[in-house]
């Protein structure tokens, strides 16, 4: 049986992980993402699958950079979970459910990152998936992982899928050779059939990354964009920008020039 996709366009932005504002408004937290809505903007975050089965938004495995907690976030449950603190605030981690609540009557699409950890991805693809059933605002997924697009294209091969890549020779994550060769030069799209691409803007001239680009005519998305400078080059060079430390100000300037010259 064939399946067609949603009938939904990229956002021309996201604000990555919420539009937040360190130190005061942590990275993927409630205050980052309302701060997104007050805004008006789309916005990137993280999903987990934790120990007793909630989905969190949280960037990192592990706890400590955020809470000064060492730990992985899978082996925690959601009581022990909250009683946790985002970079020295009151902020509390958010749980998938709030965040989505919050942004479900906005029209502001989100770019949901799925976190893969120990080969969960097949109950973690399934969890969102089924969450999303009942989501009535617009969004798309997105995976460093190919084994979680291979398994949401499964679930619900209609929904917008996105690759996630960087040169890993440059940073190998703790992978074997041969999967440093394979994610950086985009070898499994053949499988898991992406929608866009999202690439780390840094390594964004990558030459099979622009073959790609070039030969199937992929959206392309650039993170991490952090100046209005960079902001201007992936617009100019034709991708989306995934950004933060972009302040109002400037942001202003800069979605007001891109509507003058759409």
């Amino acid at each position: 049986m064939k399946h067609s996709k949603r009938p939904f366009k990229l956002a021309a932005y996201y604000a990555h992980r919420g539009y937040h504002d360190k130190p005061q408004i942590p990275e993927n937290s409630m205050a980052a993402f309302r701060r997104a809505v007050e805004y008006g903007l789309p916005v990137e975050f993280d999903v987990h699958l934790i120990a007793d089965g909630s989905l969190v938004i949280f960037h990192d495995d592990d706890l400590e950079r955020q809470t000064g907690v060492k730990g992985s976030i899978e082996a925690y449950d959601i009581t022990n979970l909250r009683k946790l603190r985002l970079e020295g605030t009151d902020e509390m981690i958010p749980t998938f459910d709030e965040v989505l609540e919050l942004f479900e009557d906005t029209g502001l699409p989100l770019l949901i990152e799925l976190k893969c950890v120990k080969r969960n991805h097949k109950e973690l693809a399934k969890a969102v998936a089924e969450r999303l059933d009942s989501y009535k605002g617009e969004y798309v997924i997105e995976s460093f992982d190919p084994r979680v697009l291979l398994e949401y294209r499964k679930l619900r091969p209609e929904v917008i899928r996105g690759q996630l890549a960087q040169n890993f020779f440059k940073s190998k994550e703790g992978l074997p050779f041969y999967q440093v060769v394979m994610l950086t030069n985009l070898m499994l799209n053949r499988f898991t059939k992406p929608d866009f691409i999202a690439y780390k803007f840094a390594d964004r001239k990558n030459p099979v990354l622009r073959s790609i680009i070039r030969r199937k005519g992929y959206d392309e998305m650039s993170w991490t964009i952090r100046s209005a400078e960079a902001y201007r080059t992936a617009l100019r060079e034709g991708s989306i920008p995934i950004f933060e430390r972009i302040t109002p100000e400037e942001l202003k300037e800069l979605l007001s020039k891109g509507d003058k010259e759409d």
